[in-house]
């Protein structure tokens, strides 16, 4: 069976396991299993090559209703936290961090914002498959879009990190919301590489809304602990 294939075969399966329109987690779930809406977003870049930044986090201040991405920026094949490390990390990064861990925390605007549900589905042929629908509430600014992201959620004390994390492993987009403009939703459905060396049970996903500048408009990530329990 050729990859291409695959792929569609684990995002017409998501799409087929959702009770109602909505799945979150690793399991269909009620939508009083959704996640709330992110207040803020605060990303971690950590150069692969900084294996004491990461041993050596600190949690964030003010942690409610903040949705934190761990990003692992490259920095060669040989260094200790490669195998983690994105390529898009080094993109959104905007800089290479070398020895401290660069930090980025922006406000959500949810008056306005659109309505984000984001999930994921269970591993399928090495593959995971991510769901993302976007609602609009009033116009979007032009040039929007949406990212999906596989993260693998790190608890603290585990991996040498200090912190709980969300690392993200794996990401898709942009993707277009142009079709916003005449319909109310977008939705997609993708499939991904389950990350070698990752731990499925870990597995997770967030998702978000950018304008064109980069400015995040709302974010969400499918739910923790009883809701994403049942396998």
């Amino acid at each position: 069976m050729n990859s291409s294939h695959s792929l569609r075969r684990v995002a017409r399966a998501l799409a087929c396991s959702a009770v109602g329109g909505v799945v979150m987690g690793n399991a269909a779930a009620a939508p009083g299993c959704m996640a709330a809406p992110a207040k803020a977003v605060l990303e971690r870049f950590t150069s692969a090559a900084c294996e004491s930044c990461w041993q050596t986090a600190q949690a964030p201040g003010r942690p409610g209703g903040v949705l934190v991405l761990d990003w692992i920026v490259p920095a060669g094949d040989g260094a200790p936290l490669a195998a983690a490390a994105l390529a898009e990390a080094s993109a959104r990064s905007g800089k290479a961090p070398s020895t401290e861990t660069l930090l980025r925390r922006v406000a959500v605007n949810q008056a306005g914002a659109p309505r984000v549900r984001i999930a994921d589905g269970p591993g399928w042929n090495g593959y995971v498959g991510l769901s993302l629908a976007v609602t609009r509430a009033k116009p979007l600014p032009a040039g929007a879009v949406a990212y999906m992201a596989l993260v693998e959620r790190v608890p603290a004390g585990s991996e040498g990190s200090p912190v709980a994390r969300q690392l993200v492993r794996a990401v898709v987009g942009p993707l277009p919301l142009g079709e916003l403009a005449t319909q109310p939703k977008v939705q997609y459905f993708r499939a991904t590489r389950l990350p070698e060396a990752a731990r499925p049970e870990r597995l997770g996903s967030v998702g978000w809304v950018e304008s064109a500048q980069g400015a995040v408009l709302a974010a969400a990530q499918s739910p923790t602990g009883p809701c994403s329990a049942a396998k």
